[in-house]
This record gives structure tokens, C-alpha cells and sequence, in this order.
């Protein structure tokens, strides 16, 4: 594919289960290729657990391909919180993964069939769980959720220093 070539550079991942692969250049078009790319298109994926790190692995590609590697670390976080929450708590079948990228910002997307509203809670010391959107609120630069006629989009944006 033009325009997604280039050197082999590696890029770490971590999944909860171990690290996984590295993610060459070759293997973002491939894993792209494979899943449907993001940041051309809303991306369906099942809502399983399993599948944040599907999830996952596709919005670093994006981010490795758009030469914004330093961002992969925190927009790997951010879609796991997001997804996270898309499958533990709407019942869904399925759910969009959609990224795009504009002059200034990156814009990651989350959408599910369901329009209840996800809640920023306070976070204590102690708490085990329910830190995800407060993850979400502390490194995005912007956060938020669209609500439409069937369903609702969670979305972040990241502010990126263009060249």
C-alpha cells in the first residue's frame, strides 16, 4: 500500500497476559489489512475481553503508521479503558473502533449500541476498580461522549505538535 511502507522499526506493546509482538511497520499494514483499518473507517469488532487487545494492537498500527510512535504508550491505555468499558457494561454484541487524525489532534473513538452514559467516579487510594475514565480524564487532552439514535460514541483526543 503506498504511503505505509518504510524502515523496521520495533514498537512496544504490552498486554496483560505478557508483552506482545513487536509491531513492525509491515506487521501494522498486515494486522490492518486483516482487521479493517480505523482510521479509514469504523472498525466492528466482537465484544469480548479478549478482543481489547485487538483493539489495541489496531490503534497502535494507526499511530506507528502516522509517525506518532511517542503517543503509543498513552492511546494504548485510553482505547483499553474505553473498550474495556464498551464490553463490561453495555451487553453488546459488537462495538467501533474508529481513529482519526487532524491538524493539531488525534481523535480515537469507542462506539457501542448502548445509550447509558459511562460515570467519572472518584478514585480512592485503596480502590481495585473503576479507574478507567478517570485514566481517561487525567491523560487525554480532551474526552467525552456523543450520544446518537442507537447508541453512543466515548471518544478522546490527544493534542499532537505537527511539523
Amino acid at each position: 500500500m503506498p504511503g505505509r511502507g518504510g524502515a523496521e522499526q520495533p514498537q512496544r506493546a504490552d498486554d496483560a497476559a505478557g508483552a506482545l509482538p513487536i509491531l513492525t511497520d509491515d506487521a501494522a499494514v498486515a494486522l490492518l489489512d486483516r482487521f479493517g483499518d480505523p482510521s479509514v473507517g469504523e472498525v466492528r469488532l466482537t465484544s469480548r475481553p479478549e478482543t481489547a487487545a485487538t483493539a489495541r494492537r489496531l490503534s497502535l498500527a494507526v499511530v506507528r503508521l502516522w509517525g506518532l510512535s511517542h503517543l503509543a504508550d498513552t492511546v494504548e491505555l485510553l482505547v483499553s479503558e474505553l473498550v474495556g468499558n464498551a464490553v463490561r457494561h453495555t451487553g453488546a454484541q459488537s462495538f467501533g473502533l474508529r481513529m482519526q487524525r487532524r491538524r493539531g489532534w488525534v481523535r480515537v473513538e469507542v462506539r457501542d449500541p448502548s445509550r447509558s452514559l459511562p460515570c467519572l467516579l472518584p478514585v480512592r487510594p485503596m480502590d481495585t476498580s473503576g479507574r478507567g475514565l478517570f485514566l481517561v480524564d487525567k491523560l487525554a487532552d480532551r474526552w467525552g461522549v456523543d450520544l446518537q439514535a442507537r447508541g453512543k460514541t466515548t471518544w478522546f483526543e490527544l493534542r499532537v505538535i505537527d511539523r
